[in-house]
């Protein structure tokens, strides 16, 4: 059976998400303000960065800007992703610091293509794990922090699932609601109801495996991770994460 998220390499499902979904995700420069808060409070120090589910590349490119001395892995298992993230990373000036691999997440084997970049100081994933069964997400959250170094940060900003469907209907609404209002920003003149019929039947809908956060981040205490938290909830967008600790001496 061919799996729902290979919708995601093809190049027409990658450019509408950069075009049409990603500026209009609700509260997206606060999610990102906070990542880098974050960061700089538990790794002021960046080196290693991986970009795990990379799209586009906007997490890690955010953090090579942050850090001009750090080196960035962008990982994605969609060709047409890695060719946006590799236009935006040339755009940016950022080539010489940025490794791009092509690997995917439901092979349990993907780690070997970052093999000779481990350890990291910094792993990023942007919504893109809620799209493994949960069976896969716990064994990606046991190999992340096999690839930290020890006081390194892992930081999820994902789609959740929600604990009711009033609330599911809620965060479709405001999704609708901020997409529309990004169209207008963009000065496309769609109308709410285009707007609503696009979100709807979007072609990676099925490929959502929505988990809930209380129980991803029980899965992070359960790989090793310690101070796990849920650092930004709106709906069913969420940041997540902790860190691996650090090894002390007898």
């Amino acid at each position: 059976m061919k799996r729902p998220d290979t919708a995601w390499q093809q190049a027409e499902l990658a450019e509408l998400f950069t075009s049409f979904v990603r500026g209009g995700i609700p509260l997206a420069q606060e999610q990102l303000d906070l990542i880098l808060r974050i960061v700089r409070r538990l790794v002021p120090k960046v080196q290693t960065v991986l970009d795990l589910g990379c799209g586009d590349g906007v997490l890690g490119r955010m953090l090579l800007t942050e850090y001009p001395q750090a080196r960035c892995a962008f990982l994605d298992f969609s060709q047409p992703m890695l060719d946006l993230a590799r236009k935006a990373i040339a755009k940016d000036g950022q080539e010489q610091r940025s490794q791009l691999l092509l690997a995917d997440l439901g092979d349990a084997a993907w780690t070997k293509a970052v093999k000779a970049s481990r350890p990291f100081d910094l792993v990023l994933s942007g919504f893109c794990i809620h799209h493994q069964p949960d069976r896969q997400k716990r064994r990606i959250y046991r190999q992340v922090f096999e690839l930290l170094k020890p006081g390194g940060l892992f930081l999820n900003l994902e789609h959740v699932a929600s604990a009711s469907e009033w609330a599911h209907g809620l965060s479709e609404e405001l999704m609708i609601d901020s997409l529309y209002a990004h169209q207008h920003r963009l000065g496309k003149g769609m109308s709410r109801e285009a707007v609503a019929a696009e979100w709807v039947r979007r072609a990676d809908k099925q490929a959502n495996i929505l988990t809930g956060v209380d129980v991803q981040c029980a899965w992070l205490r359960e790989a090793g991770f310690a101070d796990v938290d849920c650092f930004f909830k709106a709906l069913e967008l969420a940041l997540f994460g902790g860190l691996k600790p650090v090894e002390r001496s007898q």
